[in-house]
């Protein structure tokens, strides 16, 4: 931070001493004033506050915006992977671009009122001449994970030893080295997990907010900061486990709660904007959208099972790593057979256990359990998009081929083309297999489709399957 931020970026037409930013109008503004300002601004022009979250247009985002323009600290209280760390690192877009500091400054001291010993002699000492930097508003944010070993000085500061060792005396206030705090002076400090910090280090904090005050080895130094202070907590940590001193809890104006998303075609926009594509060697992966929405139905059906510990909850990662993992299985599947487009198929979908089993908490009491709740979760997510998505009236022709003795084979060592037959081989297969392969398929796609019209009738009780490993065969019941 400080007067090297940027440097290369500054734009050359800035003000460079104190006399030329005077000359030129500019108004120093507290740092809430500052957000507040550009708040209205974004919000007059209807432009949304951050970019990229998705789901909280009616819930969470009209709280943060009364928050801001109320000029209040926030605390964000959610389960992990609910885009809380998103919306506190994009809070910075609502600051402005540039911000004049005194040279030199550890602390972005306002040219027009130094706090620091070092700003205030140089003020003292040139006047109008005193040199001036500009400082980027991404290097005015601060960000502390709250662990058991956090520390005064991490935060706040502490006496420097090198610096005493040149001579200067231990009550020299140019023999601290600031903390994180005073280096976020004129920006935004965020605390994730505020309750995980010890009582006596958020004593300290609230001190040097609140009192505008610090005590370090006995040395008082008057910090006269201007913060603000944005924190995050899990509900449970926030009622149960941890604990918020009640002067500092006393300080956030506004306590928003988040969530996760209440839809799941929603869930699934999420997952497409953050997952990443998978192409190797120029073969491509899709992913149906009905595989899609599985995935993301997999989820919310984990987020209301008994046997998911709720309290650690499940969060979007999941659904995100999970459409990942099932893009990855079908791009190795597809190299393996040669085929490009790849398209994934319900066989990739055993591709998600090793995704899914770290990142929930099952409560069983019988071991071993996690791998039959986990096919319990895929086959009920594949059972609840089919049921949404396919047509009775297709389906009844395709079980009245199968009670004629059609029997059908599918699986990971099936080639598309191999399963994509099977449309010529029961006509009746042909418009239900349509109705998800869309216009026009590849081999690939209407493989994909076929697959997942025959698990969706085995699941409805239509047809009987025998599956031994990761191949399966469906006949009549």
């Amino acid at each position: 931070m400080g007067s090297d931020a940027h440097p290369m970026n500054v734009p050359s037409d800035l003000p460079s001493t104190l006399g030329e930013l005077r000359a030129s109008g500019w108004v120093s503004r507290p740092v809430k004033e500052e957000v507040r300002e550009n708040a209205v601004a974004s919000i007059a022009a209807g432009r949304p506050l951050f970019e990229g979250v998705l789901g909280y247009e009616d819930t969470v985002m009209p709280q943060l915006e009364n928050a801001l323009l109320a000029g209040h600290d926030v605390i964000f209280l959610g389960e992990r992977g609910q885009a809380k760390t998103r919306m506190i690192r994009s809070l910075v877009g609502l600051l402005d671009e540039w911000m004049p500091i005194v040279a030199g400054s550890e602390i972005n001291d306002d040219p027009y009122a130094p706090v620091s010993r070092h700003a205030r002699d140089l003020a003292a000492e040139l006047g109008d001449d005193m040199p001036i930097s500009w400082v980027h508003r991404s290097d005015r944010y601060g960000e502390k994970l709250a662990t058991p070993d956090t520390s005064i000085a991490d935060l706040i500061g502490e006496v420097d030893p090198i610096k005493v060792a040149e001579g200067r005396y231990l009550s020299d206030e140019l023999t601290l080295h600031y903390g994180m705090v005073p280096r976020t002076n004129r920006g935004i400090f965020a605390m994730n997990e505020l309750p995980d910090l010890s009582e006596r280090i958020q004593v300290g904090l609230l001190n040097v907010l609140e009192e505008r005050d610090i005590q370090i080895r006995g040395h008082r130094v008057r910090l006269p900061l201007d913060i603000m202070l944005v924190a995050s907590a899990n509900p449970d940590d926030y009622t149960n486990r941890g604990r918020i001193i009640t002067p500092l809890k006393d300080r956030f104006g506004s306590q928003i709660r988040t969530h996760y998303p209440l839809e799941v075609g929603l869930e699934y926009s999420i997952m497409q904007q953050e997952a990443s594509t998978t192409s190797v060697g120029g073969v491509t992966v899709e992913v149906p959208d009905y595989l899609g929405l599985v995935v993301a139905e997999f989820s919310h059906l984990a987020r209301a099972s008994s046997h998911v510990n709720q309290r650690s909850g499940v969060s979007v990662r999941l659904s995100v790593s999970n459409y990942e993992s099932l893009a990855a299985n079908a791009l190795r599947r597809g190299l393996r057979a040669g085929e490009n487009p790849v398209v994934a198929r319900v066989d990739d979908l055993d591709a998600l256990a090793a995704s899914s089993i770290g990142k929930i908490e099952i409560e069983s009491m019988d071991d071993g359990r996690e791998g039959q709740i986990f096919d319990n979760l895929i086959k009920g997510a594949v059972h609840q998009v089919f049921v949404n998505r396919h047509d009775g009236t297709l389906t009844t022709a395709i079980v009245e081929a199968f009670e004629e003795g059609v029997v059908a084979h599918t699986g990971e060592d099936r080639t598309s083309e191999e399963l994509a037959q099977l449309v010529n081989e029961v006509p009746a297969l042909g418009p239900a297999v349509a109705r998800f392969a869309g216009e026009n398929p590849s081999p690939a796609a209407t493989a994909a489709a076929v697959e997942f019209v025959l698990e969706g009738l085995h699941l409805t009780r239509r047809l009987n399957k025998d599956a031994s490993g990761s191949s399966a065969t469906y006949r009549s019941r």
